[in-house]
């Protein structure tokens, strides 16, 4: 049984139409409420399973974090980047001692997959592409996943080797992640889950990247993502010149920030919604949700000189204009960690001070 068919059996369930999975069934404001509380949510994953002895080294050689010595049971997550630094996959991870359990957002697992093996070349790795439903809670992992491979969160805490740039919104964030047989997925009962858009919306107010966050030219920098997928300290990886010269010397082009919007006005704002800084585009909407206290949210992605101090405005797919509060999670002085102090030109005359009359 697939994840597609556990949620035909979920009644008032409202598909989404790419995925097969609720969106809600009947009340995303009070199902946020019943996901904290240990509800589940069907969650549109890819699975893929790494076994044998060379898997922790070798996808350590490969990809953002440093998972080399990770210990039985462990939870971490890791990025895949093009050589430029852009991040192409992101990959939440579970170790048991003998297997790598690997979560990716539906849709990316083939060419995840087809990228691992043409990396493995002659190393001691099984890559297998199990039969699983995912489900997501934000509180308390329920009985139903007591035995089942389960994936835990670490946002927002800094992991080993990594750096945040902004502080946490403050909202609370739990996620857990379990994947189970289909036999398994199937004998839960079907009131027992909640729709993707109660997840949503708690993952916004956390200000937890995605990768709906993600373009083509995004840099984990951009959003945060340094602080639980990336170590700054382990070897070579592709892209990792990127990673450490913006870190170390530069400054990301664009920053992820929290918007808190109008909710008067009757036009919604969705992703792909164009954010203003006055009559200037800055950038655009990636995720956005209803949240059971803060109202109307979203994050963007707007450029660094965006002004960090003022309001900004949304414009609707409908051209209607949305007032939104701008809440930090990547400054604009993200970066520059390790900034060489100015030194004076080659040749360069030193001039005496003239003494003050």
């Amino acid at each position: 049984m697939s994840a597609r068919d556990v949620a035909a059996r979920i009644p008032d369930a409202v598909l989404d139409e790419a995925s097969g999975l609720p969106l809600h069934v009947g009340n995303p404001i009070a199902e946020q409420r019943r996901l904290r509380a240990g509800a589940l949510v069907l969650l549109p994953r890819d699975v893929l399973l790494l076994e044998g002895p060379d898997t922790l080294p070798w996808l350590d050689s490969i990809t953002t974090q440093a998972i080399g010595e990770l210990p039985a049971g462990a939870s971490t997550e890791s990025l895949v980047l093009s050589p430029e630094g852009r991040i192409e996959h992101a990959m939440r991870l579970r170790w048991t001692g003998e297997r790598l359990w690997v979560l990716v957002d539906a849709g990316t697992g083939d060419a995840l997959e087809a990228w691992l093996t043409r990396m493995r070349f002659f190393k001691q790795v099984e890559i297998t592409r199990p039969e699983a439903v995912v489900v997501g809670t934000a509180g308390e992992p329920p009985a139903e996943v007591d035995d089942a491979p389960t994936w835990v969160d670490g946002w927002p805490e800094v992991s080993p080797g990594g750096v945040r740039y902004g502080e946490p919104t403050g909202e609370p964030w739990r996620w857990a992640e379990s994947v189970l047989e289909p036999a398994a997925a199937a004998a839960i009962e079907p009131d027992r889950f909640v729709g993707s858009l109660a997840a949503d919306a708690l993952r916004i107010a956390a200000g937890r990247p995605a990768l709906a966050e993600v373009d083509e030219r995004t840099i984990p920098h951009e959003l945060d993502w340094l602080t639980t997928a990336v170590h700054l300290s382990k070897g070579c990886y592709r892209g990792q010149e990127t990673v450490a010269k913006v870190h170390n010397l530069g400054a990301p082009p664009r920053r992820v920030v929290l918007l808190h919007l109008d909710g008067s006005q009757s036009s919604p704002v969705a992703p792909g919604d164009v954010v203003l800084a006055g009559e200037a585009e800055v950038g655009r909407v990636t995720s956005a949700a209803i949240h059971d206290e803060l109202g109307p949210i979203a994050l963007a992605i707007v450029k660094r000189s965006a002004p960090a101090d003022q309001d900004l405005v949304v414009r609707t797919g409908d051209g209607v204009a949305v007032a939104a509060g701008q809440q930090l999670l990547v400054p604009p002085s993200a970066g520059h960690a390790h900034r060489p102090p100015r030194l004076p030109r080659l040749g360069a005359v030193q001039r005496p001070t003239r003494p003050q009359p």
